[in-house]
C-alpha cells in the first residue's frame, strides 16, 4: 500500500468535509463511505491504495469522520493532519472484522453512500454488515463539491496548465520526422515528469492517418514529411490536480492540400467555444458554440466527441461539455475545450486547453498559440 499525500491547507480541507457532510445530510445519506481514490484525495489530501485490506473513510452527516485503516498501513495516514481536521482512526487487524467495525461507526443507517471506485468485494462486504441500509453511489453527492473548483484548486490546475505548456513549447525537440510515434512518446513522457508532472498519464502522438482517431496512443508508424500530428498529453502534478492539451503540428509543408483550410475552421470553432463560456450558461452551449462552426463548414460528421469534460484530480471528470446537459456553469468549474476534426484514413486536428468559469467569464489556463505548427523537415 502507498499513499500519495497532498500539501493542501487542512483549513481548505476541514470546509470539504464540512461540506460533504452537509451534502450527505441533504441527500438523505447517513454517511458518505469513501475508498481510497480521488474523492478520498480530495476529502482527505490522501489518496491512499488498497485491495484486499478495506481502508475507508466514514463521513457521517452528523458527527466526527473516522478514518478505518488497516493498522499495518496507518503510518501512511501520518503526514494527513487528521486531529486538526477532527478526523477519528479506527484500525483493524487481519482477522477482524473491517465491515462490522464501520457499521458499528454508522449504527442502523437507512441510506449509505458508498464511493464510485470502491471494490466490489468490500462494497459486498459492507452490504453484508449493514443488511437493512440502501447503498447508493456517493458520486453524485461528492461531485457537486468537486465541479467547483475553490482558489486553491485553481492555482494548481494553473500550474499543471503551464507546466503541460512547457512540454509542447519543446515539441521540436522531440517530434521529428524518421521517428515512429512511439519513440516520440517516450520522449515526450520523460519531458512531461522533466517540467513538473509526478507521470506521464496519457501520451497521444497521431501521425498521418492515425490523427484521425481521437484515442490513438502511439504506434510504430514512422513520422512523414507532411504529415499532419495530433500531440495530446497531460498528467498530475504533485498535489495530484490534471494537466491535459492538446496541440496539432505539421511536418514541414502538409501533404495534403486541405489541411490548413480545414484547421482554419478548427481554430475558429475552439476559439467560438472558449469565447461562450461565462456563469449562468448551459454546459451544452459551448457545446454547440463550437460544433455550429465546424458544421457550417461542412465538417459536422467529423467531430465525434464531446466538446469537453471537467479535470481537477481526475483527468476526466464532472461536468462534461456535451449536447444534452443543460448543467448552468458556475464561477470555478473547470473542463477542456477540445473540438476536433477527423477524416478517417487521412489526417485529423485538435485544440484543446483547459478553461475555468470566472465571476464574469472565462480563464484560459493554457496559453500556447492555437495555430498549426509547422516544424522545421530535417
Amino acid at each position: 500500500m502507498s499513499t500519495t499525500v497532498s500539501a493542501i491547507n487542512p483549513a481548505a480541507l476541514s470546509k470539504r468535509l464540512d461540506r460533504a457532510a452537509a451534502a450527505a445530510a441533504s441527500a438523505g445519506v447517513a454517511a458518505l463511505l469513501m475508498a481510497p481514490g480521488s474523492d478520498l484525495r480530495y476529502l482527505l489530501g490522501a489518496s491512499g491504495s488498497s485491495f484486499e485490506r478495506l481502508t475507508c473513510l466514514v463521513v457521517p452527516a452528523d458527527g466526527a469522520p473516522t478514518l478505518v485503516v488497516p493498522k499495518l498501513e496507518a503510518p501512511g495516514y501520518d503526514p494527513v493532519p487528521l486531529r486538526d481536521l477532527g478526523i477519528q482512526v479506527a484500525t483493524w487487524v487481519d482477522g477482524e472484522d473491517p465491515y462490522g467495525l464501520v457499521a458499528s461507526l454508522v449504527g442502523n443507517p437507512g441510506k449509505v453512500a458508498v464511493g464510485d471506485v470502491m471494490v466490489a468485494m468490500h462494497v459486498l462486504g459492507l452490504r453484508s454488515a449493514l443488511p437493512d441500509a440502501e447503498q447508493v453511489l456517493a458520486g453524485s453527492i461528492v461531485r457537486e463539491l468537486r465541479m467547483r473548483k475553490d482558489a486553491e484548486e485553481i492555482a494548481e490546475l494553473r500550474a499543471a496548465g503551464a507546466a503541460i505548456d512547457r512540454v509542447h513549447a519543446r515539441m521540436a525537440e522531440f517530434l521529428r520526422v524518421g521517428r515512429t510515434e512511439s519513440e516520440v512518446g517516450a520522449d515526450i513522457a520523460a519531458a512531461i515528469v522533466e517540467e513538473g508532472h509526478t507521470v506521464a498519464e496519457f501520451v497521444i502522438v497521431g501521425s498521418g492517418p492515425n490523427g484521425a482517431s481521437p484515442h490513438h496512443g502511439v504506434s510504430d508508424r514512422v513520422i512523414e514529411a507532411g504529415d499532419v500530428v495530433v500531440i495530446d498529453i497531460g498528467g498530475p502534478v504533485p498535489s495530484g490536480y490534471c494537466s491535459d492539451s492538446t496541440r496539432t503540428y505539421v511536418m514541414g509543408e502538409p501533404r495534403d492540400t486541405d489541411v490548413l483550410k480545414t484547421y482554419a475552421v478548427l481554430q475558429e470553432a475552439q476559439q467560438a467555444a472558449v469565447d461562450a463560456v461565462r456563469p449562468g450558461i448551459p454546459a451544452q452551449d459551448v457545446d454547440a458554440a463550437a460544433r455550429d462552426v465546424i458544421a457550417a463548414a461542412g465538417f459536422g460528421e467529423y467531430f465525434i466527441h464531446r466538446t469537453g469534460h471537467g479535470i481537477g484530480l481526475d483527468v476526466h471528470e464532472h461536468p462534461y461539455i456535451v449536447g444534452g446537459n443543460d448543467l448552468l456553469l458556475e464561477p470555478g468549474m473547470a473542463f477542456s475545450v477540445e473540438p476536433g476534426i477527423y477524416q478517417a484514413g487521412r489526417w485529423g486536428a485538435r485544440i484543446e486547453d483547459i478553461v475555468v468559469v470566472t465571476e464574469d467569464g472565462v480563464e484560459p489556463l493554457n496559453t500556447r498559440p492555437h495555430d498549426l505548427v509547422s516544424l522545421p523537415v530535417r
